[in-house]
């Protein structure tokens, strides 16, 4: 650190196994990201004894949504025309590089995506289980502030999704990209997404509220869309044609979710009102 200046350079990989498969920080924040989104939603299944079963088959869905949701948000979000052209290369991530397949690694995940993949995944489970869809919403949304902040931190080991230069007398700069002092976004989010889970938590914690299906998932897609919508602000555009864009790819996408969240604030409290007068 110099004149409260951060120097950031670190190596993305960890190590490599058997010389062809790299371990990154960033795939290291996506498993703890969902260890802790498990145990916390295993928690709150054994205070309210649901069996674990249930939770085990609902995290086989909510990972497989996930990933793949993020995946495709990714191709077709930001660069469907590349993707277009090389399908093979949106699940399978090799590339032929002069006479040698080379195993490249997945080259974006997006965390829009993902979301509408957790969401489809539930969807199908709770047709599968008749459960409750904003119940379990609810349960999922309260660790799933953790497992974005953890992710962010992986964006910031790997040197990525960083901000906008700052002219201000502190930053980062990520020396393995340039040698500009920047907004450290991914910082950012992870505390935003570290605030959404304790704010959630107060709310599950009182006995009225949590009983009210779809509140606590409305508060958490107004409050992260919200501030995503927010720190794109400062956050350097993904692709090159967002720099034309008067709000960029991510806040456009941010805008439904946030509509959604009111709307299930809305639903929640008529619903409430009902029952009241009932």
């Amino acid at each position: 650190m110099k004149d409260g200046i951060i120097f950031w350079d670190i190596d993305p990989e960890i190590f490599t196994l058997f010389d062809t498969f790299p371990i990154r920080y960033y795939s290291l924040s996506w498993a703890i990201g969902c260890a802790l989104c498990y145990l916390i939603v295993k928690k709150v299944y054994q205070e309210e004894k649901i069996p674990l079963e249930n939770l085990e088959q609902l995290s086989m869905y909510i990972i497989a949504g996930g990933f793949l949701g993020a995946r495709l948000g990714h191709c077709f979000f930001y660069e469907p025309q590349y993707y277009m052209q090389n399908p093979i290369e949106v699940l399978l991530p090799i590339r032929k590089v002069g006479e040698s397949i080379q195993f490249i690694g997945f080259q974006g995940l997006a965390s829009h995506g993902g979301l509408i993949g957790i969401v489809i995944a539930i969807v199908i489970y709770v047709r599968k289980t008749k459960t409750n869809i904003l119940w379990i919403m609810d349960r999922v949304a309260l660790g799933s502030g953790l497992m974005a902040a953890s992710i962010r931190i992986g964006n910031f080991m790997n040197s990525e999704v960083y901000g906008k230069p700052t002219s201000g007398n502190w930053g980062v700069v990520f020396e393995r990209d340039d040698l500009i002092p920047r907004h450290p976004t991914q910082l950012y989010e992870a505390a935003a997404y570290v605030l959404i889970f304790i704010v959630l938590v107060f709310v599950y914690k009182s006995k009225k509220i949590k009983k009210r299906n779809g509140l606590m998932v409305g508060i958490f897609f107004v409050m992260m869309f919200t501030a995503r919508f927010m720190i794109e602000f400062v956050k350097e555009n993904q692709v090159a044609f967002e720099d034309s864009m008067s709000i960029n790819m991510g806040q456009i996408l941010s805008i439904p979710l946030i509509l959604l969240g009111f709307v299930l604030m809305y639903y929640h409290k008529i619903s409430w009102l009902t029952k009241t007068s009932d």
